[in-house]
Protein backbone atom coordinates (compact mmCIF):
# COMPACT_ATOMS: atom_id res chain seq x y z
CA UNK A 1 0.00 0.00 0.00
CA UNK A 2 2.94 2.26 0.28
CA UNK A 3 3.18 2.92 -3.41
CA UNK A 4 -0.53 3.91 -3.77
CA UNK A 5 -0.04 6.29 -0.41
CA UNK A 6 2.83 7.60 -2.02
CA UNK A 7 1.31 8.88 -5.02
CA UNK A 8 -2.20 9.86 -3.54
CA UNK A 9 -0.27 11.90 -1.34
CA UNK A 10 1.46 14.12 -4.30
CA UNK A 11 -1.68 14.11 -6.28
CA UNK A 12 -3.10 15.46 -3.02
CA UNK A 13 -0.85 18.44 -3.28
CA UNK A 14 -1.63 18.63 -7.20
CA UNK A 15 -5.24 19.49 -6.45
CA UNK A 16 -7.33 22.42 -7.97
CA UNK A 17 -9.36 23.05 -5.08
CA UNK A 18 -9.46 27.02 -5.16
CA UNK A 19 -13.16 27.10 -4.26
CA UNK A 20 -13.54 24.58 -1.04
CA UNK A 21 -9.70 24.41 -0.40
CA UNK A 22 -10.41 21.07 -0.08
CA UNK A 23 -7.50 18.92 -1.39
CA UNK A 24 -7.91 15.27 -2.23
CA UNK A 25 -5.58 12.02 -4.08
CA UNK A 26 -6.38 9.34 -4.77
CA UNK A 27 -4.77 5.96 -6.44
CA UNK A 28 -5.51 2.64 -7.82
CA UNK A 29 -3.53 -0.54 -8.13
CA UNK A 30 -4.96 -2.35 -11.60
CA UNK A 31 -5.01 -5.89 -12.29
CA UNK A 32 -1.72 -5.76 -14.05
CA UNK A 33 0.27 -3.78 -10.36
CA UNK A 34 -0.28 -0.70 -12.35
CA UNK A 35 -0.84 2.32 -10.13
CA UNK A 36 -2.79 5.06 -11.32
CA UNK A 37 -3.50 8.33 -9.56
CA UNK A 38 -6.15 11.49 -9.29
CA UNK A 39 -6.92 15.01 -7.81
CA UNK A 40 -9.59 16.78 -7.17
CA UNK A 41 -9.96 19.80 -9.97
CA UNK A 42 -12.06 22.50 -9.10
CA UNK A 43 -14.04 25.06 -11.57
CA UNK A 44 -15.91 28.59 -11.91
CA UNK A 45 -19.05 26.21 -12.38
CA UNK A 46 -18.83 25.15 -9.44
CA UNK A 47 -19.79 22.68 -7.74
CA UNK A 48 -19.07 20.89 -11.66
CA UNK A 49 -15.60 19.21 -10.99
CA UNK A 50 -13.70 16.16 -11.08
CA UNK A 51 -13.03 13.83 -7.61
CA UNK A 52 -10.05 12.39 -7.11
CA UNK A 53 -11.18 9.14 -7.23
CA UNK A 54 -12.67 9.76 -10.62
CA UNK A 55 -9.32 11.20 -12.35
CA UNK A 56 -7.65 7.93 -10.81
CA UNK A 57 -10.42 5.62 -12.83
CA UNK A 58 -10.04 7.87 -15.85
CA UNK A 59 -6.54 7.14 -15.79
CA UNK A 60 -6.19 3.70 -15.12
CA UNK A 61 -8.75 2.81 -17.99
CA UNK A 62 -7.09 5.43 -20.51
CA UNK A 63 -3.99 3.07 -19.80
CA UNK A 64 -6.05 -0.09 -20.73
CA UNK A 65 -6.80 -1.13 -17.39
CA UNK A 66 -10.62 -2.32 -16.97
CA UNK A 67 -10.34 -3.79 -12.59
CA UNK A 68 -9.39 -2.28 -9.30
CA UNK A 69 -7.79 -4.44 -6.85
CA UNK A 70 -6.67 -1.72 -4.09
CA UNK A 71 -7.59 2.05 -3.62
CA UNK A 72 -6.44 4.89 -1.30
CA UNK A 73 -7.64 8.20 -0.29
CA UNK A 74 -6.48 10.64 1.06
CA UNK A 75 -7.57 14.02 2.34
CA UNK A 76 -6.47 17.20 4.13
CA UNK A 77 -7.41 16.64 7.79
CA UNK A 78 -7.38 15.06 10.58
CA UNK A 79 -10.89 13.03 10.37
CA UNK A 80 -11.58 10.23 8.14
CA UNK A 81 -12.04 10.77 4.48
CA UNK A 82 -14.27 8.70 2.55
CA UNK A 83 -15.04 8.90 -1.54
CA UNK A 84 -18.18 10.70 -2.19
CA UNK A 85 -21.24 8.86 -3.29
CA UNK A 86 -21.30 9.22 -6.66
CA UNK A 87 -17.10 7.93 -6.41
CA UNK A 88 -18.27 4.39 -4.40
CA UNK A 89 -20.73 4.11 -7.29
CA UNK A 90 -17.51 4.17 -10.10
CA UNK A 91 -15.01 2.47 -7.85
CA UNK A 92 -18.05 -0.23 -8.25
CA UNK A 93 -18.15 -0.10 -11.71
CA UNK A 94 -14.44 -1.87 -11.94
CA UNK A 95 -14.38 -3.86 -8.46
CA UNK A 96 -15.89 -5.99 -6.53
CA UNK A 97 -17.71 -5.21 -2.70
CA UNK A 98 -14.28 -6.76 -1.18
CA UNK A 99 -12.57 -3.53 -2.68
CA UNK A 100 -9.85 -2.31 0.04
CA UNK A 101 -10.18 1.34 0.03
CA UNK A 102 -7.74 2.67 2.35
CA UNK A 103 -8.69 6.00 3.79
CA UNK A 104 -5.83 8.36 4.82
CA UNK A 105 -4.75 12.14 6.05
CA UNK A 106 -1.32 13.67 5.49
CA UNK A 107 -0.25 11.30 8.61
CA UNK A 108 -1.08 7.83 6.85
CA UNK A 109 -3.17 5.49 7.22
CA UNK A 110 -6.30 6.46 9.47
CA UNK A 111 -8.64 3.11 8.03
CA UNK A 112 -9.03 0.41 5.81
CA UNK A 113 -12.90 -0.99 4.77
CA UNK A 114 -13.85 -2.41 1.97
CA UNK A 115 -15.96 -1.01 -0.79
CA UNK A 116 -19.19 -3.32 0.28
CA UNK A 117 -19.37 -1.57 3.49
CA UNK A 118 -19.01 1.86 1.86
CA UNK A 119 -21.75 1.14 -0.35
CA UNK A 120 -23.96 -1.96 1.02
CA UNK A 121 -25.90 -3.75 -1.74
CA UNK A 122 -24.46 -1.99 -4.83
CA UNK A 123 -25.71 -2.30 -8.05
CA UNK A 124 -23.25 -2.85 -10.46
CA UNK A 125 -21.76 -4.48 -13.90
CA UNK A 126 -23.19 -7.91 -12.89
CA UNK A 127 -26.94 -6.53 -13.26
CA UNK A 128 -26.77 -5.63 -16.26
CA UNK A 129 -25.70 -8.87 -18.14
CA UNK A 130 -27.85 -10.76 -20.88
CA UNK A 131 -29.29 -13.44 -19.64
Amino acid sequence: MDDLLHLARRMMLRAHAPYSKFHVGAAVRAEDGSIHGGCNVENAAYPQGTCAEAGAIAAMVAAGGKRILECVVIGPGPGVITPCGGCRQKLREFASDDLPVHLCGPDGLHRTVTLGHLLPMSFGPHHLEKR
